[in-house]
């Protein structure tokens, strides 16, 4: 017999904003078919966790940068063709917001894939339409450096917002219906982006800079800005971004609620981050482990409503919103 907690998991829609899990497969050559790949995520493990939409993000890493991004990416995005080819089932691509009427509690997961890095772009508008045509449906503005768009979190001496190029990006992402994710970029970057786009947006694996002061994490007035540009913020799972000490689920379920009670019910979500980590908190090591965060939640008492929208209502609108 189907206990409380499994009813309310089971009956919502399940999804993460953000993993690196292409990446890790790819260079470690791991079977995303198979759930002892040593990886975070995989195929078994979305199932046990009933995950029914992940982002998979094609993360671009510093060797590739500045030149050489589009061609790993493209490795990377006939990886993601490859492993759809040689599995169980044919991995389905979330490329319109019609496709968002298949999502459906138990039902097998769905993805959407991301580029973190508009390195890939080397400067042109065009790569961006071509990307869009090859299934892209999300990108991360910048990492943590400076590219042609904006500066990142870690260029702490210039603060730089969006360049002509990052305006230009900004406008053609609202056009052609790809969501535009703000982790990572700078916070002169950010309002920049709050004030250019006229779609929501995301910041798919952010923390609050309130519970713990981390140059990634989202101060207070970003945290109400994306609520009033009926975007949303996904809580990371890094436990650097969380706090210090012992991190566990409840630090996680810590930052939803804040999240929450800045940001509103309607704007939070969850992004992950596995396999872009190196460490998770105590008791979530995997999406296996997402239906403890449901437990929790109700614990605190919860409206299985409310859960429904963070675990991923709340994605499901936005993309409604952002889609083509």
């Amino acid at each position: 017999m189907m206990n409380r907690d499994e009813d309310i998991h089971r009956s919502c829609v399940v999804i993460d904003g953000h993993c690196d899990t292409l990446l890790e497969l790819y260079k470690h050559k791991r079977s995303f078919w198979e759930q002892n790949n040593h990886c975070h995520l995989n195929w078994p493990l979305l199932q046990m966790g009933k995950v029914n939409l992940q982002f998979l993000a094609i993360y671009i890493e510093p060797e590739y940068k500045p030149y050489g991004a589009l061609c790993r990416v493209m490795e990377l995005l006939d990886h993601y063709h490859t492993i759809s080819s040689e599995g169980e089932i044919q991995l389905k691509t979330i490329l319109k917001k019609e496709d968002l009427s298949l999502l459906a509690p138990d039902t097998s997961c769905m993805y959407l894939l991301a580029i973190e890095g508009g390195e890939v772009l080397e400067g042109k508008i065009s790569t961006l339409r071509i990307l869009s045509k090859l299934g892209i449906r999300c990108m991360t503005l910048t990492w943590n450096q400076r590219n042609k768009i904006a500066d990142g979190v870690w260029e702490k001496d210039s603060q730089g917002g969006l360049t002509t190029f990052g305006r230009e990006v900004v406008k053609e992402m609202n056009r052609i219906g790809m969501l535009i994710d703000v982790s990572h970029i700078s916070e002169k970057g950010f309002w920049d982006v709050i004030s250019q786009s006229n779609k929501p947006i995301a910041a798919t694996h952010s923390c609050c800079a309130a519970l713990h002061k981390h140059p990634r994490n989202l101060t207070n007035e970003q945290l109400a800005a994306i609520k009033a540009n009926k975007g949303i913020v996904g809580i990371n799972f890094y436990p650097g971004f969380l706090g210090e000490g012992e991190i566990t689920i409840d630090t996680v379920i810590e930052h939803l609620e804040y999240a929450v009670s800045v940001a509103g019910i309607d704007h939070v979500g969850l992004g992950s981050d596995f396999d872009g980590i190196d460490k998770t908190p105590l008791g979530l090591s995997s999406p296996a482990d997402l239906p403890q965060i449901t437990k929790k939640l109700i614990i605190k008492g919860w409206s299985r409503e409310d859960i429904r929208k963070v675990l991923g209502g709340n994605y499901v609108r936005l993309l409604q919103n952002t889609l083509p």
